[in-house]
């Protein structure tokens, strides 16, 4: 079976270990980018279609991965978040936008 996605690091182990053959590569910076966005993806669209913690804490891994491949540090991207949240607000409101006149 083909998957040529980016899988966790302990993913080929555990497929030895159900006797199979785990065929790998290490992706290069500009591949790993790609696949890492990719991933993102993958995990947000489980996520809305399963709406469960475990989708949640994939995506969270998938945005930590991205942070220490572009260089961000979580810290930092966390008082992003805040200050975002300060100017404009969060969610919890659940304000829904329907049109502006």
């Amino acid at each position: 079976m083909k998957f040529n996605k980016l899988v966790r690091d302990k993913i080929p182990e555990i497929i030895k270990n159900k006797g199979e053959v785990p065929i790998t590569h290490l992706a290069s910076d500009d591949e790993y980018w790609q696949k890492l966005k990719e991933k993102l993806q993958e995990e947000v669209d489980e996520f809305v279609k399963g709406d469960n913690e475990e989708e949640l804490a994939d995506i969270l891994e998938v945005v930590y991965a991205i942070c220490d491949h572009i260089k961000i540090d979580k810290e930092e991207l966390e008082l992003l978040r805040k200050k975002k949240a300060d100017e404009r607000g969060g969610f919890k409101d659940k304000i829904i936008l329907d049109e502006t006149k």
